[in-house]
């Protein structure tokens, strides 16, 4: 961290005070200001700080639905260190419900940006110099696609201690190990040596209340891991594995889709995730898993076309760790995060079992 928490220009923020802030972006398209909107909250002790960011796409605002949560009611009493909250970093998509910036760029393909640059990598560098600059850590918060949804997983380069031990301590089911793309604010930021981790959890243009009660859970956890807070307590989920590689399972035909699977299963390789038939109920194609593994993310479009996504599977769980998640899984008591994400994910998705498969 190489800026002072406690100065924003020409502004300053002591020990145990909160104070919201406007970063100015640039000038919009009839030249009205673009303000970033941000809160920094400071606890009478001094710490590590954490920076808890949201809607780095547009429209996916279950992070910034939970972020707005921690600012009004705040599910815990910070001891010591500062945060720094940010709802949306891509204000300028946000205004417009779109994943991409006005200049048609995904702002997380920009980072650490550049001040002469495009419009998006003028944001990124701002956030990058004014935001990153000031973290020790940072918490990114995603969504799936439009018309996907996740199963919540956390995305970390494990190579990286402080990330393993941030992801770990989140507590989600599923870490999926890797860096990240090139030029994406979690990639960029480790490289700076701010260890940054991303949840992916839930759909866009939504705040979801399950994903809301895990994604406060997962925030709080690491607070305590970091001594943050006076707690030591820990939510632990049911199981949690790590896996490296995840794939989607394509459909090979155009058709209209039954579901045979839900987010967050254990499924066997084998075994039926999708079927398709035509419009009148003629049967096209069934669609199996070629692994072992848990589903981590599906389309909620029931309409495909040959080689469209259908089901993302978390691989590369050994045998072992497989017979113990599905055992996990299947003990999981009602009215827990873990059985309500589930239940919620699967609203809009229509499970039936293949009659073969019964």
């Amino acid at each position: 961290m190489s800026l002072d928490v406690g100065v924003w220009g020409t502004q300053e923020i002591v020990l145990g005070q909160r104070k919201r802030l406007q970063l100015q972006v640039g000038k919009s398209f009839s030249g009205a200001n673009i303000n970033l909107p941000l809160m920094v909250w400071r606890a009478a002790e001094p710490g590590p700080v954490l920076g808890i960011t949201g809607a780095l796409h547009g429209d996916e605002i279950n992070g910034t639905g939970a972020i707005r949560g921690i600012i009004q009611e705040p599910p815990f009493e910070l001891k010591r260190g500062a945060l720094i909250l940010v709802p949306v970093l891509n204000i300028m998509g946000f205004e417009r419900h779109s994943r991409y910036s006005p200049d048609r760029r995904d702002l997380n393909r920009c980072f650490p940006g550049s001040s002469t640059g495009s419009l998006s990598a003028r944001l990124a560098k701002l956030i990058f110099s004014e935001v990153v600059a000031r973290c020790d850590y940072i918490v990114d918060l995603h969504t799936a696609a439009v018309r996907r949804t996740n199963f919540p997983n956390v995305r970390a380069d494990c190579d990286n201690a402080d990330c393993e031990r941030l992801a770990k301590a989140f507590g989600c089911e599923v870490i999926v190990n890797g860096t990240g793309p090139d030029c994406s604010l979690r990639k960029e930021s480790v490289k700076a040596g701010c260890p940054t981790i991303v949840l992916e959890a839930g759909e866009v243009w939504k705040v979801e209340p399950a994903v809301q009660d895990l994604t406060t859970r997962g925030i709080v956890n690491v607070l305590n891991e970091l001594e943050m807070t006076d707690s030591d307590a820990y939510e632990a989920p049911p199981h949690q594995v790590v896996v490296k590689e995840t794939r989607w399972i394509r459909s090979e035909t155009g058709g209209f889709l039954h579901f045979h699977v839900a987010p967050g299963e254990a499924v066997v390789k084998g075994q039926a995730v999708a079927s398709s038939t035509s419009l009148l109920g003629m049967e096209k194609e069934v669609i199996r898993s070629p692994h072992d593994g848990i589903v981590m993310g599906m389309t909620t479009m029931p309409a495909v076309g040959p080689g469209d996504p259908v089901v993302h599977i978390a691989l590369h769980i050994t045998k072992h760790s497989q017979r113990k998640m599905e055992a996990s899984i299947d003990g999981l008591e009602a009215g827990t995060i873990e059985t309500d994400i589930r239940s919620q994910l699967a609203t809009n998705i229509t499970v039936t079992e293949l009659e073969d498969d019964a």
